[in-house]
């Protein structure tokens, strides 16, 4: 297994990975092993990917077996959620630092497959993806709808991310969560 920056040819393996785990596609009998809300187009992902350079892969004989996505708050702003999240940035703090648009970026979604859940697949893309921001920012935020316990489950125990509030969105409630970019793999 390969965890590495994508290339545009990874992207048909992507999306493909990503219509298995979003919420628009799977059953909602396997929502509790855990989803990805956030839909984006080729394009959005092709500049991710060559201008972002924000779209980590695990790869294995070809396979594109995960993926972390992270870009600057100014790349997510054309979603009506994220630029939701970035109004409310303004009122949380993460350990005494406010949160900004230029001191943080937007992380997620993350997605493994289901066949290298539970075998480290995902602390790899997620500290690889922590890595590949840090020298452009101190701390990385993200969401997790409160009806993905799994998601959340994942990113406190596995990546040791905190929780440091919560927001609501079209009727839905989301944690808001954070670290710092320079924090390192248990």
């Amino acid at each position: 297994m390969k965890i590495l920056h994508a290339s545009p040819e990874d992207m048909a393996g992507i999306f493909a990975l990503h219509k298995t785990c979003h919420i628009d596609y799977i059953r909602p009998e396997d929502r509790p092993d855990g989803f990805v809300t956030t839909n984006f187009t080729w394009d959005q992902l092709e500049r991710l990917i060559s201008v972002e350079r924000g779209v980590i892969i695990a790869k294995n004989q070809g396979q594109i077996l995960g993926y972390a996505l992270a870009a600057p708050w100014k790349f997510w702003s054309e979603w009506p959620f994220f630029a939701h999240m970035i109004q409310e940035l303004p009122k949380f703090q993460y350990q005494g630092n406010e949160i900004t648009t230029e001191n943080s970026y937007q992380y997620g979604p993350i997605c493994v497959h289901r066949s290298v859940r539970g075998t480290g697949v995902f602390e790899e893309l997620f500290y690889s993806s922590l890595a590949s921001m840090k020298e452009r920012y101190p701390i990385m935020a993200t969401f997790i709808n409160q009806i993905n316990p799994r998601s959340y489950a994942a990113h406190t125990r596995k990546a040791g991310m905190d929780e440091v509030g919560t927001f609501s969105f079209n009727q839905n409630q989301y944690y808001l969560m954070a670290c710092f970019t320079d924090c390192q793999q248990a």
